[in-house]
């Protein structure tokens, strides 16, 4: 797996290398988040923290924003195995809340 860098997310979105965990695909659903949304967010996101001990493969949270302007947190791994292509694994995405991030969500609040 592959160190997070924002320019290769944001490429591997934009080509429509993104994988979805079923698990994934049903909190999706559940929030009412599309995977066209998912997409759009990760074409313009930025990382937020990175989890370089993750287990099984280091993962990071990112941000990026629809074009209706809809905050999206995301947390990827790039799977980098067939070099030429890659893929970005989308381990959970959900809807930042403006009680536990302070605005543009990019930092959490302190409690």
């Amino acid at each position: 797996m592959s160190e997070l860098k924002e320019e290769r997310i944001r490429k591997l979105a934009a080509n429509d290398r993104l994988a979805f965990k079923s698990h994934t695909a049903l909190r999706m659903r559940q929030r009412r988040i599309s995977s066209d949304e998912v997409k759009e967010a990760l074409q313009n996101c930025k990382i937020i923290e990175n989890y370089p001990n993750d287990y099984p493969f280091p993962s990071g949270l990112v941000v990026g924003y629809t074009r209706k302007k809809r905050a999206i947190h995301a947390v990827v791994v790039i799977d980098d195995q067939n070099k030429e292509e890659g893929m970005l694994w989308i381990i959970t995405v959900y809807e930042p809340n403006i009680l536990e991030w302070q605005e543009g969500f990019k930092k959490r609040r302190r409690r």
